[in-house]
């Protein structure tokens, strides 16, 4: 099925496509059991049984069964409120693009082909000068020392057009081990579920080439001496059986790596956006298009042009008002 006019295609749908199109029947339904949720804390670093995602305000008097979820890094407050409203009214200056699912979308990244794994640079100049001091903060973290930004990515998630994404894991060839996110304007939940499908989806595959940059105990390995691959080195370790629900929290970053980010699916579920939310992603490269992988020229050519920045009004001058 092509791309409708709302830029849902396939059985993405969107409130938009479902009321005006008659799409309702191609969305999927994603049936899960909510007795078996659990809310990640970002206090205490335990998942305690549950659905709402406002429950980690209880800590530390939580109840219930708690389990560890390994690979998730919250950091609150990772922007102040004045960051964030300059921040947004410059993202709002810079045009937007339709995506599937009710999702608007900015992206700043090399062109990539997923299924042929091919990759090159294409239109990429860098990214946005008001971003750059996301990227520079990033340095204050001893989880993300060494990351070098290939991509960034805006989404927008609002209720009126029905906005969510589907359970994925992110691509395994080329984006890196840490998927970082900053969070604004509201609060949400990311919906963790195991994933026990085809290894060959998601390119799951190519992490058995490559070994782990983050190591089980959160220790950063830079120079790549582990023995075992990524999949190797983040066998689970906890109850699969489990729904884990990791609060997006306004201004808050968010770090995905390990188990977490190569065993478990995520998602945005449509009943969780109550009001507009927007997220900047991040992306690094996978050991072979770093510096010394066998990747490493179209590698350091993308990373070159990671280091540009520019004025975003001086590049939409023909398309900002005032």
């Amino acid at each position: 099925m092509k791309p409708r006019p709302c830029g849902c295609k396939g059985c993405r749908t969107c409130l938009v496509c479902e009321t005006k199109y008659g799409a309702t029947e191609f969305k999927p339904t994603i049936t899960l059991d909510k007795t078996r949720g659990y809310v990640y804390c970002p206090f205490c670093c335990k998942a305690w049984s549950g659905w709402d995602i406002d429950s980690y305000k209880q800590h530390p008097n939580h109840r219930g069964e708690c389990l560890t979820f390994p690979g998730v890094y919250i950091q609150l407050d990772f922007i102040s409120e004045d960051e964030e409203n300059e921040l947004m009214k410059c993202i709002d200056e810079v045009p937007w693009d339709v995506s599937q699912s009710g999702r608007r979308k900015q992206n700043f990244g090399p062109k990539t082909n997923f299924k042929k794994k091919r990759i090159v640079s294409g239109n990429f100049d860098g990214f946005p000068q008001f971003s750059r001091y996301l990227q520079d903060r990033f340095e204050t973290i001893e989880l993300l020392k060494g990351y070098k930004v290939i991509e960034q990515c805006s989404l927008e998630y609002n209720p009126s057009t029905g906005a969510s994404i589907d359970p994925h894991i992110d691509d395994c060839w080329i984006w890196g081990e840490r998927i970082v996110t900053v969070n604004c304007l509201s609060d949400t939940a990311l919906t963790m579920t195991a994933y026990n499908g085809d290894m060959s989806k998601y390119n799951l595959l190519s992490a058995e080439e490559y070994p782990p940059l983050v190591q089980p105990n959160g220790d950063l390995d830079l120079e790549f001496k582990s023995n075992k691959n990524v999949l190797e080195s983040c066998e689970p370790i906890i109850n699969r059986d489990a729904i884990v629900r990791i609060p997006l929290i306004r201004r808050s970053l968010t770090v995905l790596y390990g188990e977490s980010r190569y065993l478990w699916e995520h998602c945005v579920l449509r009943e969780d956006i109550t009001s507009r939310r927007v997220c900047i992603a991040y992306r690094e490269f996978t050991p072979p298009y770093m510096p010394n992988g066998c990747h490493n020229v179209i590698g350091n050519e993308i990373r070159n042009k990671a280091k540009q920045f520019w004025d975003h009004r001086s590049k939409y001058k023909h398309q900002i008002t005032d």
